[in-house]
């Protein structure tokens, strides 16, 4: 009887040191993402290039494995919502970057409105970007 409530209570205080020994596991807030224009500014015409980064804020380092879901160019901040445009992603050149390529009928505030997915966290990461066009 004795061997085995000794056996039990080893067990158990091994049990408790490796769970407290375990190292913590960080998982980040989806809240802890934000999308960043590179360049706020693009000419105004066809086939032009829009950057964003996708950076986590806390570590304060880009993230390239999301996969965005969502995208739509309209001007909205000129009051235009109804004036969208196609939106087409391109591949990048730098991790963390995402390219898309669209064109910028008129010069004006236009709004890039993305969704992300951030592989390892749930919920999704919404982002509206003003991109200033110039004639």
């Amino acid at each position: 009887m004795k061997t085995s409530t000794a056996a039990r209570a080893v067990a158990a205080a091994l049990i408790g040191v490796s769970v407290m020994g375990a190292p913590k596991l960080a998982f980040a807030d989806i809240n802890d993402y934000e999308f960043q224009l590179v360049e706020p500014t693009v000419q105004a015409g066809a086939d032009r290039i829009v950057t964003v980064r996708l950076m986590n804020k806390k570590t304060g380092k880009p993230v390239s494995d999301a996969v965005i879901f969502a995208s739509r160019l309209d001007m909205a901040p000129d009051g235009m919502q109804e004036m969208v445009t196609k939106v087409t992603s391109v591949p990048s050149t730098e991790r963390g970057t995402y390219r898309f390529k669209a064109n910028f009928g008129m010069a004006g505030r236009w709004q890039l409105s993305l969704g992300a997915k951030v592989q390892g966290e749930t919920g999704s990461v919404e982002s509206k970007l003003v991109v200033t066009a110039q004639q």
